[in-house]
């Protein structure tokens, strides 16, 4: 099915999981047929954590979900035909779930290594009834935010801040763009420390396969047993609506980059954390209505964070040294991020974010080519759809400023949409959509702020 320079392995197990409250550690066990062992390590900020306030069997519950999703990235070094669960037993509901996240989220790296998927997941469904959700009171009423560095986040912050809710940013690893990020938005914030096993990386070197897992999801689960540990009700993610695209077919499947961040994925995860751990933690997108446009949009107004906030991936790789720089200038979520920003600021606030000035690089004509979907296929990263390129293209050239560039010449010679049909565009990018996953109550308070 694939060659690689391993040994191959036949069983990809879930040994154990444990928490030390006293510690704030939990402990995620992993290994390929018995022979090679991994641990990862979670070390939950200790402020704030009241373990004794919360029901026993809820948290291992939870904890056990994040022991399942936790094993993607161990299971994709070889993807062995078999999964063997020691940490707990599923219903083949359940199962089915696990099946699906497993598939779908690694859509993007079955395709990078040219694997045939169907059918290969397959979670073993022990249990015959699944046990009931555990009810929890909502007493706390705060909002926990996961928070990455982004325009995203800070969009969303900003949201929940207008509406007057008691909002609590959450960090998975630290980062001084984070810290930063995070003072200007006046909020207490929890962190968690993630430490993956070098047996890992190691692996890695020797030819183990490698790939994009679906980091939203993990962060999802782990979010949950936070929201648990620290006494929240609500989770706030910050998923734009046009996430849900995919970006080629293969096999006869959509495969989608940004799987665990789309609606899809979202509604599958609030309908398991309900039925199978407790429908009092409620978890979704405030953002899911929004294009990036829009997102883009609502960010150009706030200047306090122009000089905080990255996109750019090469500032939160795991090996390797950190650029200084917040943005590469190269990647595609450079190129799209300054287009995007582009749209709505002047000249000079833009070049002093960028320190460059992206339309004006020939270099990067293939990449918005691809982009604005005139070429290839959108790129594997968290980018938007042509659309919204071609719609915050448009708003630049109304602007004026950057019409010479190598860039927008491209655009207004390549692309064939009249004027009236991106001004509409434009309109359909800036106005709500329906589809959502936020609860009423929560919907209602954020309505009135968009």
């Amino acid at each position: 099915m694939h060659t690689t320079r391993m040994k191959p392995y036949s069983t990809f197990l879930f040994d154990s999981y444990t928490f030390n409250p006293k510690k704030g550690e939990i402990r995620l066990n992993y290994s390929l047929d018995d022979e090679v062992h991994f641990t990862e390590t979670l070390t939950l900020q200790k402020e704030g954590l009241f373990p004794d306030g919360v029901d026993k069997e809820l948290l291992e519950r939870a904890l056990f979900s994040l022991h399942l999703i936790g094993g993607i990235s161990y299971y994709k070094t070889c993807c062995p035909g078999k999964i063997e669960i020691r940490s707990g037993k599923l219903t083949k509901e359940q199962a089915e779930f696990w099946n699906t996240v497993y598939t779908k989220g690694l859509g993007e790296f079955f395709y990078r290594n040219n694997l045939d998927f169907e059918g290969l997941v397959q979670f073993p469904s022990d249990a015959q009834e699944a046990p009931k959700p555990i009810s929890r009171e909502k007493k706390h009423e705060r909002v926990l935010v996961p928070i990455g560095g982004g325009k995203d986040s800070v969009v969303t912050v900003e949201l929940l801040k207008a509406a007057g809710l008691d909002c609590v940013l959450f960090r998975l690893g630290r980062h001084p763009f984070i810290d930063a990020a995070a003072k200007a938005a006046r909020l207490p914030m929890i962190s968690v420390e993630r430490k993956l096993p070098r047996d890992l990386f190691q692996m890695n070197a020797e030819g183990a396969l490698n790939g994009h897992v679906p980091v939203s999801a993990y962060l999802c689960f782990l979010s949950t047993v936070a929201a648990l540990l620290y006494g929240f009700d609500y989770i706030a993610m910050s998923c734009e609506r046009s996430a849900s695209e995919g970006n080629v077919d293969y096999k006869g499947h959509s495969i989608n980059h940004q799987w665990s961040k789309s609606l899809e994925f979202e509604r599958m995860f609030q309908h398991y954390i309900a039925t199978f751990l407790t429908p009092d933690v409620e978890c979704f997108s405030v953002l899911r209505t929004m294009s990036e446009l829009h997102i883009a949009q609502h960010f150009c107004a706030l200047p306090q964070y122009f000089p905080l906030v990255t996109s750019c991936n090469a500032n939160w790789k795991i090996l390797g040294e950190k650029p200084e720089e917040r943005w590469c200038g190269t990647c595609p979520k450079c190129a799209f991020a300054f287009c995007q920003f582009a749209a709505f600021l002047p000249k000079k606030a833009l070049l002093h974010m960028f320190q460059k000035n992206l339309y004006e690089e020939e270099a990067l004509l293939p990449l918005y080519r691809q982009l604005l979907g005139l070429e290839g296929i959108k790129p594997f990263e968290c980018v938007g759809t042509p659309q919204e390129t071609r719609a915050a293209m448009h708003l630049a050239l109304e602007g004026k400023e950057l019409n010479s560039t190598p860039v927008l010449r491209m655009f207004t010679e390549e692309t064939s949409q009249k004027k009236e049909d991106l001004l509409r565009s434009v309109q359909d990018l800036l106005t709500p959509a329906n589809e959502h996953a936020v609860s009423p109550t929560f919907f209602s308070h954020l309505h009135a702020h968009r």
